[in-house]
């Protein structure tokens, strides 16, 4: 293990019963950080929601519907839920859920054309 940095960030650690939150492409990765840099306490909110209840149905988290309501990764179809990090705001993060892991599919700053 290699000696620490001072000032190195210290990784929470993940209770047995949290799922992982991992991105599913790049194009997620960018968007989650920008959201991050713009409504940063909504997506601690988000984070925390993700990581312990991905799967609640709610008024901010839900499955989508139609033919975006599923998606295929490795020849394997899962069901595609959207999340709203704030109630008013345009922002949409979509994923999908496999075991115990999230994957963050599309982050988008605001509300994507396919669900207007």
């Amino acid at each position: 293990m290699a000696a620490a940095k001072k000032g190195e960030l210290v990784p929470r650690p993940p209770k047995k019963t949290e799922y992982e939150i991992r991105f599913a492409t790049t194009d997620a990765r960018k968007g989650w950080r920008d959201l991050a840099a713009t409504i940063r306490n909504p997506m601690t909110e988000t984070w925390d929601f993700l990581t312990r209840t991905p799967l609640a149905t709610t008024p901010t988290n839900y499955r989508l519907k139609g033919e975006l309501g599923s998606i295929e990764r490795g020849g394997v179809t899962h069901e595609r839920w959207q999340h709203k990090p704030t109630t008013k705001g345009t922002a949409r993060i979509w994923f999908y859920v496999d075991e115990r892991t999230v994957f963050l599919e599309q982050v988008h700053t605001s509300h994507p054309n396919e669900t207007k």
